[in-house]
């Protein structure tokens, strides 16, 4: 495939997941590549994966690597696509063998909020209220704060988790969600609280988007570099060594997030207890430049304070 912006490209192939949130991040990535390429011709293929199929389960009791991008990695692999465009939280931290990031664009809001039909705040929710969410991250987080709520699964769409919380005889008091996702779709509206970073630790590589393509195709790769973000690439490279060091995956209690300023990172992590008696937070700084080291250290150093033991007891 030639992509060259003085010649006609041959048809560039996307593979995306068919929720409204995924197509708007396909989208988006076919947009900032027009805007340097804007001939090149885009088809996009919709995937249904396993983590759409199967809603009826919490995703921590179907859970493991590759819920969400199995069915796009392989359909890379037989070169069906030569790009799938994920949220980088569903990615594992390992890159399936033959395959790579080829960008990772500018994060959005990388916190997580509530969203009640009721403008309940976390601190104003009634005593034994019901709470929906399927990630344990945030469960534990919740309980830490709240042990009396009741945490109850939640999946779907965003759209679809919106309406159940905005429904007046619905079950949930209310829910969380990533911010990015609310902003994205236009229904920040809904946000009753952004819950603060000392309270909630984003899942690792939240709100970031990555395009991910075949290790040997020179000529994508070259192509996505004009809409790589390195800022947001070095922050989420940090967060996900944190979890790679911990040996967790992208359903586990483990929270993350890098902040930079004028070079230098700080990392802060999260690992937790299910059921939110036991949390583990720390902090560590370095050079932005070292993000993968510095996520690494600072997962040997959760595993001196016990991170290892916590873990074992979520894997059962």
């Amino acid at each position: 495939m030639t992509l060259n912006p003085e010649t006609t490209p041959q048809t560039l192939t996307f593979g995306t997941r068919g929720s409204a949130l995924a197509r708007w991040q396909t989208d988006m990535v076919a947009e900032k590549l027009h805007a340097h390429f804007p001939a090149l011709p885009i088809e996009k293929i919709i995937f249904t994966t396993r983590g759409d199929k199967e809603l009826s389960k919490p995703l921590p009791e179907i859970g493991g690597k590759g819920l969400f991008t199995a069915e796009l990695e392989a359909a890379l692999h037989g070169g069906e696509i030569d790009l799938a465009v994920h949220s980088l939280k569903d990615l594992p931290t390992e890159n399936p063998t033959g395959l790579t990031l080829g960008a990772i664009l500018p994060r959005e809001n990388p916190a997580d909020v509530l969203v009640s039909g009721k403008g309940y705040t976390l601190d104003t929710l009634p005593q034994n209220a019901t709470v929906g969410t399927s990630s344990l991250r945030r469960a534990a987080q919740l309980l830490a704060k709240r042990p009396d709520l009741n945490i109850i699964s939640l999946r779907g769409n965003v759209d679809t988790r919106v309406k159940k919380a905005l429904n007046p005889t619905g079950q949930y008091d209310a829910i969380v969600l990533a911010a990015a996702g609310l902003n994205r779709m236009e229904l920040a509206a809904h946000i009753t609280q952004q819950l603060p970073f000392a309270v909630m630790l984003p899942a690792p590589g939240q709100g970031a988007v990555a395009v991910q393509c075949r290790a040997d195709d020179a000529e994508t790769l070259s192509v996505l570099a004009k809409i790589h973000h390195s800022p947001t690439e070095q922050a989420v490279t940090a967060e996900r060594a944190f979890l790679a060091g911990l040996g967790g995956g992208c359903s586990v209690p483990v929270g993350a997030l890098a902040t930079i300023a004028d070079g230098m990172m700080t990392l802060e992590g999260m690992v937790a207890a299910v059921d939110g008696t036991r949390i583990i937070r720390l902090t560590h700084t370095g050079a932005a430049e070292n993000a993968a080291a510095l996520g690494a250290e600072l997962a040997t150093m959760a595993l001196a304070q016990g991170a290892a033991e916590i873990l074992e007891t979520v894997h059962g």
